[in-house]
């Protein structure tokens, strides 16, 4: 007696790629107010779930999909956004008022701060009392934090510890910014 074995086929397995596929639609259809909450959550559990790709598509079929003009038409309007936003922190930059690096032959940090025994005193609410410290030292200005509360940041970024600057940075104590300029000898 000969025997066979015959085993059933069962439909082959979702990759992760095409759950991922269907969470990314299932996302932005909640992102475009096209789907509730309660909604997207229970479609993101029965996708989970799901075990053909025919499941997967009965989940997103009321949902537009993306297709590659409409990813260009958005890259492009990304980009153009971009681009408005670095326009207008350059302008903005150009317009701040210019603080002028001490002396270096001085040989005293300038201290700066809310306090009125500072050498550059900053009257403004996000300026704490003892901020920063400014010094010439090696041939070079650093700019120090001293434990402000609302930080020191130069081009945009918070500084911790000490921190090298040069003419033409934009410095920040708290909300106050400047642009820093070398003194001039005449």
């Amino acid at each position: 007696m000969t025997s066979s074995f015959e085993f059933p086929l069962l439909p082959a397995r979702l990759s992760d790629a095409e759950r991922d596929k269907a969470l990314r639609v299932l996302r932005e259809g909640v992102a475009a107010g096209r789907l509730s909450h309660d909604t997207f959550v229970h479609r993101m559990e029965l996708a989970l779930a799901a075990r053909g790709a025919d499941e997967l598509a009965a989940l997103i079929a009321d949902l537009p999909r993306e297709n590659r003009f409409s990813r260009a038409v958005f890259g492009t309007v990304g980009a153009v956004s971009g681009f408005t936003v670095r326009l207008r922190r350059a302008w903005q930059a150009e317009r701040l008022p210019k603080l002028l690096l001490p002396h270096p032959a001085g040989g005293h940090p300038l201290r700066i701060g809310r306090d009125p025994a500072m050498g550059l005193r900053l009257n403004h609410d996000s300026v704490s009392r003892v901020h920063a410290e400014l010094r010439h030292q090696g041939g070079m200005w650093i700019l120090r934090d001293l434990g402000s509360t609302n930080g020191t940041t130069v081009n945009g970024r918070r500084t911790t510890g000490a921190v090298v600057v040069r003419e033409g940075d934009q410095v920040a104590f708290g909300r106050a910014a400047f642009r820093l300029a070398a003194h001039r000898d005449t």
